[in-house]
């Protein structure tokens, strides 16, 4: 009943007009976030802090506090609404967490059912985004104990597991997919080592000191890619564009969609609490739960509507879980939640086991505003289905141009350097010639995601056991994890072996 008292009052403070104006421009902005290519939920949050500061100068040090978490949280989820929008209809994925949308996505919009994919994601998303904030109403405290079990081994380990996990997104080939991830792998490594100061692999290019960043990479392999796909193959094609058939789901989608969903809210949730994980882990991991446990398998790739309510879930509840331990335990469990955790010192809340007992009135508001902003979420989003379906009619000879634009544009403005737009050329290419030659994209691109996590956990790991290798197998969750990616990569092998024998002794 306590609880239940306490959602009550949040309501009478996210209610009020002040709040609803908050929490209205936040989820408007954030879904802006979210469309354009290369801003992202974490810069998006970092650059209206000084706004919101602004914007509640004359509040009581509280009430200001409570308003301008309201209107950060609301551009945190609002960009995780908005991330679809552009991986579906323009094969661009502007963040981590919208690079497994583009598998099935784009293909819908290619066979006219943009409207449908788009309707799905809002759907899918508020759902999430409503399971994640009564996950954490309920469980945020046990929740998060149980996570802050997870050491750097079992971390390393879990990583490790979603990096063999990529190999369901190989489409034919396992070998393709394995040499993709090591790719990506190695693209991680390069840029200044963070413990011992070394260069590595940059050749002495100032540029490259800093890492290869995630939005060229993914915007080049990904937009830019079809834009040289286009131009080099398909430009003096008739290729129709397809027509909009329909611009909400049937009832077929939705019955095909609900599963997924369903599970994509559950897994990201529990994924977003792993400190570290974050939303792009747990969209690729229900991508392949989904692609696992489908009847039609093969259908993933070429517009299954269940690749893109999973995921797009996945990434919306992972995004409410990682603000469990951010504050019960004031430990951020994304980027952004860190941003979001700067915010709330600055206006002196702290974060932690203390935060519900010494400032309910932040702590509820901000969960009763989360309620409210989904709401606003789905009420904008869906009118907007139909106009943002019609991108996709426009012809190739306009699109591309445009798409070419986005991927500059949104490049140059985050990174402002011309060596970022000649390693955009380079991923551009690279992604042509991997979708030429059938290898798969989003392996390499998620192994960049994971790398520096994966190297950053093994250090740990190894300092903790003065270098023995042998605390990932002495660990029980982590022998689990490690024993369950083995088995991953060893099965499919094993059962192509006995395939192959069943083949030669018909045959003799």
């Amino acid at each position: 009943m306590g609880t239940l008292s306490y959602l009550l009052d949040g309501f009478l403070v996210a209610l009020t007009w002040q709040n609803l104006l908050f929490a209205f421009f936040g989820v408007l902005i954030g879904t802006m976030v979210g469309i354009l290519p290369g801003i992202g939920p974490t810069s998006g949050v970092a650059l209206l802090i000084p706004v919101t500061a602004t914007l509640t100068a004359g509040l009581v040090p509280e009430a200001a506090a409570t308003s301008a978490i309201i209107m950060l949280a609301g551009v945190y989820y609002g960009a995780m609404y908005g991330g679809s929008t552009t991986s579906i209809l323009l094969n661009t994925p502007g963040e981590a967490s919208s690079v497994v949308t583009v598998l099935d996505g784009f293909p819908m919009a290619k066979q006219g059912r943009a409207g449908a994919a788009l309707s799905i994601a809002a759907i899918g998303s508020f759902f999430a985004g409503i399971v994640s904030i009564i996950g954490l109403i309920l469980i945020a405290k046990p929740l998060s104990n149980f996570a802050l079990k997870l050491g750097p081994a079992e971390i390393f380990s879990l990583m490790i597991l979603g990096l063999c996990a990529l190999t369901g997104l190989a489409g034919k080939s396992m070998t393709k997919a394995l040499l993709m991830t090591t790719i990506g792998l190695f693209f991680a490594t390069i840029g200044v080592d963070q413990v011992s100061g070394v260069a590595r692999f940059t050749f002495n290019i100032p540029q490259l000191f800093s890492g290869v960043e995630f939005l060229t990479m993914a915007v080049g392999l990904f937009a830019l890619g079809e834009v040289f796909s286009y131009l080099i193959e398909r430009y003096n094609s008739e290729r129709m564009v397809a027509k909009i058939t329909r611009i909400f789901p049937t009832k077929q989608d939705l019955k095909d969609s609900a599963g997924p969903i369903t599970r994509g809210s559950v897994l990201g949730f529990f994924q977003g609490i792993v400190p570290g994980a974050g939303a792009s882990l747990a969209s690729f991991l229900s991508y392949i739960l989904e692609k696992k446990i489908s009847k039609n398998p093969e259908k993933f790739g070429k517009g299954a509507i269940e690749g893109v309510a999973g995921p797009e879930a996945a990434n919306n509840a992972a995004s409410g879980g990682a603000l469990v331990p951010l504050l019960t335990l004031g430990i951020p469990g994304s980027p952004t939640t860190a941003v979001l955790m700067g915010a709330l010192i600055m206006y002196n809340i702290k974060p932690g086991p203390l935060l519900f007992d010494e400032n309910p009135q932040v702590v509820w508001g901000l969960i009763a505003s989360m309620f409210i902003g989904n709401f606003m979420l789905l009420v904008l989003n869906m009118p907007l289905v139909r106009i943002f379906a019609k991108i996709i009619e426009t012809p190739p000879k306009y699109l591309i141009p445009i798409i070419a634009a986005f991927s500059i544009f949104g490049v140059y403005a985050v990174q402002l350097s011309i060596f970022q737009l000649g390693l955009l050329v380079f991923f551009g290419l690279m992604g042509y010639f991997c979708g030429k030659f059938d290898y798969p994209i989003a392996p390499m691109v998620l192994a960049l995601v994971l790398g520096p996590m994966i190297e950053y956990n093994l250090r740990r790991a190894l300092t903790i056991s003065d270098g023995s290798f042998a605390i990932f197998v002495n660990k029980p969750l982590s022998a689990m994890f490690l024993l369950i990616a083995l088995l991953w990569i060893a099965i499919p092998f094993i059962m192509k072996m006995k395939g192959k024998k069943v083949i030669v002794n018909e045959e003799g």
